[in-house]
Order: structure tokens, then sequence, then C-alpha cells
């Protein structure tokens, strides 16, 4: 049996993980080949998803953690260049696996250095509203999943059967 979950930080950080770990766990089950695929017309490659979904997690973070965060400190693209400009460098399946779990792991890096007492602190949110960084934490986490769903769903419409899928049934 594991450690109980000693703060609310900690816990919205295990939540994070999971959903990070789902995320990779998606992009695993598509073929190096198939990571320029893209569903439709206008929708995100598989590159450009997990692209989108690190530059996400590192805006959060860094926004989060920053005494003098405010999302709306400036215009939305120099925020997310701040903190994400080399995310359109990296290509090729292992690299952004890799760039998946590196993020990850700073912007948890952040998170704990930053620590709990920031995390109850208010932030001016993207919609101009104060909120909790904790909440907005939250939020990065939701989006997140957001997109692993998406990422689920590519699987499938590439034929095969989602990380997920394969976990609940025993398969993984």
């Amino acid at each position: 049996m594991s450690a109980p979950i000693a703060t609310l930080l900690d816990e919205a950080l295990e939540s994070w993980q999971f959903t990070r770990d789902g995320v990779i766990a998606e992009a695993e089950s598509i073929p190096a080949d198939r990571f320029d695929w893209r569903p439709a017309t206008g929708a995100r490659d598989v590159t450009a998803l997990i692209r989108h979904i690190v530059e996400s997690g590192l805006m959060a973070a860094g926004e989060l953690t920053r005494p003098d965060g405010d999302f709306r400190r400036k215009p939305f693209p120099d925020i997310l260049a701040e903190y994400a400009s080399h995310v359109n460098d990296v290509s090729g399946k292992s690299a952004l696996i890799d760039l998946l779990r590196q993020s990850h792991a700073d912007t948890e890096a952040r998170f704990r250095k930053a620590g709990e007492l920031m995390a109850l602190q208010y932030i001016r949110r993207f919609d101009g509203v104060h909120g909790t960084r904790l909440a907005w934490l939250y939020h990065a986490v939701d989006h997140e999943s957001y997109h692993r769903g998406q990422l689920a769903l590519y699987v499938r419409q590439l034929g095969k059967v989602p990380a997920l899928t394969r976990l609940i049934h025993g398969e993984a």
C-alpha cells in the first residue's frame, strides 16, 4: 500500500501524473509513421496535438508558479512563447514522448518548489476572473484529459485499441 497523499497539491499533482501517463500511453499506441496523421481537415495531427499538450502544461505551470502570475499580463501567444517556444523544434515519436515525460517532470518540480501555500493563492485567469492557482491547476489537468481522449480516438481511428481500453481489459 502506498503512503496516503499528504496535501492538496500532492493530490492535484497525482491527478496530473495519471493524466500525463495516459497521454503517453496513447501516444505510444500510435505508430511512428502516423504522427503526421489527422482525423479531418483542420484538425491537429498527432505531432501537433502532443506539442499542444506540452505547451499548455508548461505555460500553466510557469504562470501558476510565478509569484506575479497573471494569465492576462500579456497576450496569450506571448505567454505561451515565454514558456514553450522550444516545443515546435521537437519532432518524431520517441522525441515527442520524451518531451511529454521531461516537461511533466519539470512542471511537477516547479509546483513542488512553489509549494502548497502558493497553490492556494489567487491568480487572474484568462477570463479575467480571480481564482486559486490550485483550481486552475485542475483546469490544466482537465484540459490535458480532454486531449488524452482525442488521442484515444485517434488510436481507434487508426485501427488500434486505445491504451486505457487495453488496461481495463487486462491487455496492457
